[in-house]
């Protein structure tokens, strides 16, 4: 059984707190006093079980905040398009070239996706990697990741998941995260198709980790894949009381785009980058707002059956995870190496990392051990 445990220091770091929330109101439509009392009652349940995802310190003032029945999908697709374009007609070394691809899904929507690929003569190509992005973020940002892997022999294929970067959806409201696991499996058929003979791997970061931890449980899929990367994966969410578990459905099903808007005593830093930081919450395709009700409820879904299905796990997997991550907990990453039953296995903790691993100032170093990883396994 080929597997590890690793503990990495990393340096002290200044930390800058960047949180981003608003508050709206609802239109009465039964007494002024029993509106407030549903509401909060309401907002009592949803801040217990969805958020944030580990425990953090939030002032006792709150609201809802109503987001409305639109969805600008259509101008970040524009976005996420044009960054591509753009960085296609400016790419002087030529080592990559950066594609898009939208494709169609059953239920109407369309999802937004994109591909790096090695374009040097004397770089041979001995693997894919299909990556997904975690909660509230997009595939556009590990363009660096990307092409990291694609000097080393790999191309990369990045999929927006419904509501989140170029895909449809109303920002960061995810109605069934089963619909994002269905999402990936028809993208890997496509990608496997299109790179026969050639070993797929599957990174995920986050809730992204979560998705494809789902994915790779199904036997079809999971006699496709070489292997798995996760980084800080959602697999051990939890409510606070056992009677929330009823709870919390009836909360999505009554209000399941509203946003939880809290004013932080304390946010819950990501990254120890400052820089990293701005890049993030300035980015139009990062949703900075708080987490809709039922996109928090389908985490809890998914970590749940996660947490009671980890030893199906079997394919070769590396997880990594920072002990300082205030947004998913290494506790979980320990418990999934432990129990899945795979025989290739790897956990490599980083002491004083955050949540966004590759995001942190020691990212390039992450980085390598994920190509060390890789190059072992093709």
């Amino acid at each position: 059984m080929a597997s590890e445990g690793m503990v990495l220091k990393g340096k002290d770091a200044s930390t800058l707190l960047l949180t981003s929330g608003a508050s709206g109101r609802i239109s009465a439509l039964f007494s002024l006093r029993a509106l407030r009392a549903l509401l909060t009652f309401l907002n009592g349940v949803v801040l217990l079980l969805l958020f944030p995802f580990r425990k953090g310190t939030v002032s006792s003032r709150f609201s809802w905040k109503s987001t409305g029945a639109g969805s600008n999908s259509t101008a970040r697709r524009a976005l996420a398009i044009r960054r591509v374009l753009e960085e296609r007609d400016s790419d002087a070394d030529g080592s990559s070239l950066r594609e898009y691809r939208l494709f169609p899904t059953s239920r109407g929507d369309t999802i937004f996706t994109q591909s790096w690929i090695p374009l040097s003569p004397n770089n041979t190509v001995r693997g894919v990697v299909v990556l997904m992005h975690g909660l509230n973020e997009h595939s556009g940002r590990y363009t660096h990741f990307a092409k990291q892997l694609n000097a080393n022999g790999f191309k990369v294929y990045g999929m927006d998941w419904v509501g989140h970067g170029g895909s449809d959806g109303l920002h960061a409201y995810v109605h069934s995260l089963d619909d994002a696991v269905s999402d990936m499996k028809v993208f890997l058929e496509r990608v496997q198709t299109e790179n026969p003979g050639l070993p797929c791997f599957c990174f995920g970061h986050s809730t992204g980790a979560a998705i494809t931890l789902k994915a790779l449980l199904d036997p079809k899929v999971e006699a496709r894949i070489a292997g798995a990367i996760l980084t800080s994966p959602a697999v051990g969410v939890s409510p606070s009381h056992p009677i929330l578990v009823v709870l919390a459905p009836i909360a999505s099903f009554l209000l399941p785009t509203y946003q939880c808007s809290s004013a932080y005593k304390k946010g819950l830093p990501v990254s120890r980058d400052p820089d990293a930081l701005i890049a993030k919450y300035s980015d139009p395709l990062v949703c900075t707002g708080p987490l809709r009700v039922r996109t928090g409820y389908e985490i809890l879904r998914i970590t749940s059956y996660l947490q009671q299905n980890m030893r199906k796990l079997r394919v070769p997997f590396l997880v990594l995870h920072g002990t300082a991550d205030s947004v998913t907990d290494p506790a979980a990453s320990k418990k999934l190496y432990e129990e899945a039953s795979s025989t290739d296995k790897t956990i490599k903790l980083y002491d004083g990392f955050l949540h966004d691993l590759l995001f942190e100032p020691e990212r390039d170093a992450i980085i390598q051990d994920i190509i060390q990883w890789l190059n072992r396994r093709v």
